[in-house]
């Protein structure tokens, strides 16, 4: 295996196949600044490496060439829009590979707001996205067009194709970028929700919000020009295009991109004797399919203390995120590689909320506390009294969380404010002003709770908190605890309806090959680690718990389809 892992770092180390001679020139006005989108920084990092795809190596001054070029292409068919005409809207779909970072830049120098769209969505939701975003062009690597074509054809949208690489014939032109328009609260792009809980929802974030989301992140977890990032997620959802992207092309550091999540490929990395990457991020499925690749192939003890000093050398940092960490698998990650995954919180309309400490203790089950900028309470709904609707339990910023007098340990909705909060759901104006309480804090719908100096979250409060017989349980500590049983591999918890208790717990389940389980035997078992009135009342066994993209499970869909009104 080491001789694989040398071979592919020594591809990847590859040299440009070509250097561009052309200097480039940039003009950033002074009042763009610090908000300016992240290609106004590219010029400086010049022939540095930006990303590393199956294309081979692209620096910054080869993205931001291959940007202006397709900007002024698009600029041709929608024009400049100025300060004081409204952004359009510019889709695009791309594989993990240079020409999403090309697409979303030209998008932006064209004064336009960027909508990724993701290439394992069926046609109905892509073409819903494009509807609802009131696209007025898709840009499409060459690879799908031939896929989303017919589709913006169809609903009467321009269309371009880009290339994955650049083309080594013909060198794009140096032509100045000129960031005349008004970058604070210009509409940057459009993410679309999950839909776990809903229909997707576009959120649209300004550059303001996203220079936000990233100056914050690269201060709390110390990014540098330095760093090298493995890539393995999608780019439609804030985790892969802030987090994991935006973060190293903001200060100049290296993306290595893989076209799909491959464990083989990874563990080739963490193990490879020329370390390049020292960071990774990825959800806590991800995480679990490298454990068990871990298991099935490194067996004898050696590779194993190989396997543990190796991720140790190499690797700064690996975070964990988009839904909750299983206890179990943060600490068995921890035993095979001495990583304890750093959890933290965030979402699609705020970016990153909460972390654990960079350097400090992290806490099993915690998310931390407030990163640089933001502002968090815990708050619960009364009846309006002197102006307000809330009671506030407890509110907290970077220094510090002061928990009100008498109401510590208390449960409520975690509510959000600051920079990084999204402007607006696109085209819904009620559903905006619903996510906001009167006096400006965004509603996350989680509950969560402020406790041993740190904050938990206890679940979404519509689908994950179950009120059954007087209690409130939250579905998330059930399963972790379920998790830890020898037979169970992967859970989700839901409140099916109950006449008596109003809902009860439900446990569905999938099992490792060759275990049984029933419910008197899981509930004997339960007894030892769990409250009695969390113990799930049945049990559903099931080949897969369906998941998507981001590792979410959709629990209205689960009730739907076994407990059907």
């Amino acid at each position: 295996m080491a001789a694989g892992c040398r071979l592919l770092v020594s591809q990847l180390r590859l040299h440009c196949l070509r250097r561009l001679s052309c200097s480039l020139h940039t003009h950033v006005p002074s009042h763009a600044q610090p908000w300016a989108p992240v290609f106004c920084k590219a010029p400086a990092f010049g022939n540095k490496t930006a990303m590393v795809d199956h294309h081979g190596q692209h620096s910054y001054q080869d993205l931001y060439l291959r940007s202006c070029a397709l900007s002024k292409e698009i600029t041709q068919l929608l024009g400049n829009p100025g300060n004081d005409i409204p952004p359009e809207r510019v889709s695009f779909l791309c594989p993990n590979d240079s020409s999403y970072v090309v697409c979303q830049w030209a998008a932006w120098m064209s004064g336009a707001i960027a909508v990724p769209l993701f290439n394992n969505h069926p046609l109905p939701e892509l073409e819903y996205i494009l509807q609802d975003s009131q696209s007025a062009l898709v840009l499409t690597e060459r690879s799908y067009a031939g896929f989303i074509g017919p589709l913006a054809d169809k609903l009467g949208i321009a269309k371009l194709t880009v290339p994955s690489s650049p083309n080594l014939d013909q060198k794009p032109k140096a032509e100045a970028v000129h960031c005349d328009l008004d970058w604070k609260e210009r509409g940057a792009m459009i993410v679309y929700t999950s839909g776990t809980t809903g229909r997707p929802k576009g959120v649209l974030s300004t550059h303001h919000n996203l220079s936000a989301m990233v100056t914050a992140l690269v201060e709390e977890w110390s990014w540098t020009a330095a760093d090298c990032i493995l890539h393995v997620l999608s780019l439609n959802h804030v985790h892969g295009v802030v987090n994991k992207l935006l973060c190293p092309l903001w200060v100049g550091a290296t993306c290595v991109m893989l076209p799909k999540f491959c464990p083989e490929k990874v563990w080739e990395h963490f193990l490879s004797t020329e370390a390049t990457i020292n960071i990774f991020m990825a959800v806590p499925t991800i995480y679990s399919k490298l454990i068990e690749y871990y298991d099935r192939h490194f067996i004898e003890p050696s590779i194993q203390d190989s396997v543990r000093t190796m991720c140790q050398r190499n690797l700064r940092l690996m975070v964990s995120g988009s839904s909750a960490l299983p206890v179990p698998v943060l600490e068995r990650w921890r035993e095979i590689t001495g990583h304890t995954l750093l959890e933290r919180y965030g979402m699609t309309e705020i970016g990153m909320a909460l972390t654990n400490p960079l350097q400090g203790p992290r806490v099993p089950g915690s998310v931390g506390n407030p990163l640089p900028g933001v502002e968090v309470r815990i708050a619960t709904e009364v009846p309006p009294k002197e102006g307000s609707s809330y009671t506030i339990l407890a509110q907290g910023d970077v220094c510090g969380t002061k928990v009100s007098p008498g109401l510590e340990n208390k449960e409520g909705e975690l509510q959000v404010r600051g920079p990084a909060v999204f402007r607006e759901y696109w085209r819904k104006p009620r559903e905006t002003r619903e996510a906001f309480t009167p006096d400006g804090w965004f509603r996350t719908g989680d509950t969560v709770v402020y406790k041993d100096n740190s904050y938990w979250i206890l679940g979404r409060t519509s689908v994950d908190i179950i009120k059954s017989g007087g209690y409130k349980i939250s579905a998330l500590e059930v399963e972790r605890h379920l998790l830890a049983h020898p037979g169970i591999t992967d859970v989700a918890v839901i409140g099916a309806p109950d006449v008596t208790w109003g809902q009860r717990v439900a446990a569905i389940v999938t099992l490792r090959d060759g275990h049984t389980l029933s419910l008197k035997e899981l509930k004997e078992w339960a007894r030892a680690v769990m409250d009695p009135y969390c113990i799930p009342a049945e049990l559903i066994q099931v080949e897969e718990i369906p998941r998507n993209q981001m590792g979410k499970i959709n629990k209205k869909q689960l009730l739907a389809d076994f407990y059907p009104q």
